[in-house]
């Protein structure tokens, strides 16, 4: 993990969107934007056209935007500028028909006392 994709301790941080790498699938790319070890990461994602990946789940809260294209899971299916929250547990398998580009966010589950 780069120093430079952790949380600021405080203030505020600009980060370059550029510097795309090659994601873990085929067609898949990935910039990196935050990776801190509290478990808060946030990520532009580019996927090529492609069918339902493998079934998996994550461990923390999953938000996705859909920033152009389409995106699609065993649920439903999205557009540009939908928005899908997914809370941590939930088992899913995603595609695209003609290749997307998201917006991806994860983050611990955190819930106030009382």
């Amino acid at each position: 993990m780069s120093q430079n994709l952790a949380l600021p301790l405080a203030g505020s941080k600009k980060i370059d969107a550029s510097g795309w790498v090659a994601g873990e699938r085929p067609g898949e790319l990935v910039r990196p934007l935050i990776d801190d070890p509290a478990g808060y990461r946030t990520m532009l994602l580019k996927v090529a056209a492609g069918p339902l990946g493998a079934l998996h789940a994550h461990d923390t809260i999953e938000q996705i935007y859909v920033l152009e294209g389409d995106f699609f899971d065993d649920e439903a299916s999205y557009a540009a500028g939908d928005f899908v929250l997914r809370m941590p547990g939930t088992m899913h398998r995603a595609g695209s028909r003609a290749g997307c580009t998201m917006l991806i966010v994860y983050a611990p589950l955190g819930r106030p006392a009382g």
